[in-house]
């Protein structure tokens, strides 16, 4: 069983539906208990950092999240959910994040002919092997499809402290951290649930993982 966290966020149900698409069963819950004793673990979301830290903390889910953490459960932090997983965001000063990685959430740079919001297709440049991205026979992906294409909806982005545990960047006015593993902990910037057989295999491979552990 896979456990969705609901602290009033978006886009759980598309998550919700992308497992299914997978086959594997998931629940949308803020009940410790469920979240606590389910296999793996997902912190979906679209908004604004300073309002989620404010709904994990009013239904106690950022301690659950750290015993999530402590006890190996692999996590997955999707789109805001990456983002809360570090330290704290240019969008919201002063306001802490989860801090289960060390890092920062910028503001993505203007530049002449790009729109922020970046909402759209954008191709990834994978590297560190990544246990998300691997093929169906245990390849990495990037042997398959040199630069797969994932779909993003963000006006922020993370600039990672560890440099090996980013495991996907893209290009969008500045070099933007996409995708990270540590441990037992994934994040992705972008929508696997919304960027087709690449983003549906990713969730499949995370369904999939023994264990947090490298």
């Amino acid at each position: 069983m896979i456990a969705i966290i609901d602290y009033d966020a978006g886009n759980l149900k598309s998550v919700e539906k992308a497992l299914a698409a997978v086959g594997q069963e998931s629940v949308i819950t803020r009940d410790f208990q469920t979240i606590l004793s389910a296999d793996k673990v997902i912190l979906p979301g679209v908004g604004a950092f300073s309002d989620a830290m404010h709904n994990l903390k009013k239904y106690n889910l950022d301690q659950v999240i750290h015993e999530v953490a402590e006890k190996k459960t692999p996590l997955l932090g999707i789109c805001l959910g990456l983002q809360l997983l570090f330290e704290e965001s240019e969008e919201s000063p002063g306001v802490e994040g989860l801090h289960l990685l060390d890092g920062k959430i910028l503001r993505i740079p203007d530049k002449e002919g790009l729109k922020i919001p970046h909402i759209g297709w954008n191709s990834l440049n994978l590297q560190n092997q990544g246990r998300l991205f691997e093929s169906e026979k245990g390849r990495f992906l990037k042997e398959i499809n040199q630069q797969p294409y994932v779909y993003f909806v963000h006006s922020y982005y993370l600039k990672a402290a560890e440099p090996d545990i980013v495991k996907a960047t893209t290009e969008y006015s500045t070099m933007i951290d996409a995708s990270v593993e540590k441990d037992n902990i994934f994040a992705c910037q972008f929508h696997p649930e919304k960027s087709s057989t690449v983003g549906l295999k990713m969730l499949k491979n995370f369904a999939n993982l023994q264990g947090g552990q490298d």
